[in-house]
């Protein structure tokens, strides 16, 4: 007999894991943290604006890399004199001018845009890592609310215990009916925190809606407990602070801040342009029309303002990206040893809050065997009840707390949500 009481729970235990929603997936499923993550980040506009952005990087660098910096240019011209004396004098001349690159700048242009191309994927990482610390935020806010549901529910359902068991021996004569009103005073209070646990789980199951377009993992229907339990990230182990999407962003502004400054150095004048075309003219009406070749070059003289101030503003970008980037490395370099900080000081919370709650549902046992048996009086019973509720209430949320200090060690890190 002993034997079965043992094997039963274990086999139902089994079957209610097997029955739970993507159970047997759960090997090659993806956990709600990463499927929240994907959902959310599709709905992105940087996501969806992807594709355009490396299409516009692309064709930047098929640009840099043409035997011109601009198009050809097609000149027509004709001269007469038919609204003055119309003596027969015709001049048609037509000429192509092809600017030409001034020296070094083709390849500093094709640098710019090299860089240009590797700071859109830079930026889309970014942005990425941004989604996923307000995905993580979100998903342990309503785990938070959704143990501290599981909790209040677990409470009302230990008061109206209690209640029912005291009006039973207060129609008995055992008690007096001050304590059916101390006990029906804490259900009321039961019922108050579920009422708030509820409305708390609600609230953040909101939040998570709007941010990935679906209903939580493992939502429970109202009045009933969640059976889904929140899965931790793996500890990560230590990742090299330049693998960091925002500093790997911020490096790829201070390369195109770099070469656009280079850029702007080789720019200081106009192109020179190459004009090559012919002329077909007669002096009098009657000779016949002579053809020549034209060949010139056209040189720009002195240097322009604008590009001056082109490479001024060059300059002050290249300096503020610069000045970012050293400022960001060294807060994320404070974060992530906050992070493993708290990680460590979290799992030693959890160690001391697990044993008091072992320790508070073994003196809520012997309370309750005393108080049926009439060794124990009321308030002392709610008290040891409360305390028992408490030390699990802090337990769960030690353990929920563990995982969500990993995660925020992970997005210190600059990993994405597993």
């Amino acid at each position: 007999m002993k034997r079965k009481r043992w094997v039963y729970p274990g086999i139902l235990a089994a079957a209610l894991l097997a029955a739970l929603p993507g159970h047997a997936q759960t090997s090659v499923s993806l956990t709600p943290l990463r499927q929240g993550f994907e959902t959310a980040w599709a709905r992105q506009p940087e996501q969806r604006a992807a594709a355009l952005r490396r299409d516009a990087a692309a064709a930047g660098l098929r640009a840099a890399q043409r035997w011109t910096p601009e198009t050809a240019a097609l000149d027509l011209a004709a001269r007469t004199d038919r609204w003055h004396r119309n003596d027969g004098t015709r001049e048609y001349e037509a000429a192509v001018s092809v600017p030409l690159w001034s020296p070094g700048e083709r390849a500093k242009s094709q640098a710019v845009a090299q860089s240009l191309a590797q700071a859109a994927d830079a930026l889309l990482d970014a942005a990425q890592w941004r989604v996923a610390e307000e995905v993580r935020e979100t998903y342990w806010a309503h785990q938070r609310a959704r143990i501290e549901q599981e909790v209040a529910q677990q409470r009302r359902a230990s008061a109206e215990g209690i209640a029912r068991d005291v009006l039973r021996r207060v129609a008995a004569g055992d008690l007096a009916r001050a304590d059916a009103h101390q006990a029906q005073a804490a259900l009321a209070l039961a019922d108050s925190m579920l009422a708030e646990a509820a409305v708390a789980e609600a609230q953040t199951a909101q939040a998570w809606a709007a941010l990935t377009g679906q209903a939580p993992a493992g939502a429970a229907p109202a009045g009933e407990t969640c059976l889904h339990e929140a899965l931790p990230e793996p500890l990560p182990a230590d990742a090299p602070p330049a693998a960091h999407p925002l500093l790997h962003d911020l490096q790829a502004r201070v390369d195109v801040a770099r070469r656009q400054q280079d850029l702007a150095g080789a720019q200081m004048r106009a192109n020179p342009e190459v004009l090559l075309g012919t002329t077909r003219e007669r002096d009098a009406r009657g000779e016949r029309y002579a053809q020549s070749i034209n060949v010139g070059v056209r040189i720009p003289l002195g240097r322009s303002s604008a590009s001056e101030a082109r490479l001024a503003n060059a300059g002050a970008d290249l300096l503020e990206a610069q000045s970012q980037l050293a400022l960001e490395t060294e807060r994320i370099g404070a974060r992530i040893a906050a992070a493993r900080r708290r990680v460590e000081l979290l799992t030693q919370a959890d160690s001391a809050a697990r044993r008091r709650a072992t320790l508070a549902s073994e003196s809520r046992g012997f309370f309750d065997k005393a108080f049926r048996l009439g060794e124990s009086d009321l308030p002392t019973r709610l008290r040891v009840e409360l305390e028992a509720f408490e030390a699990e209430r802090q337990a769960a949320r030690s353990r929920l707390e563990v995982g969500a200090a990993i995660s925020q060690l992970r997005q210190a890190l600059g990993l994405l949500p597993q």
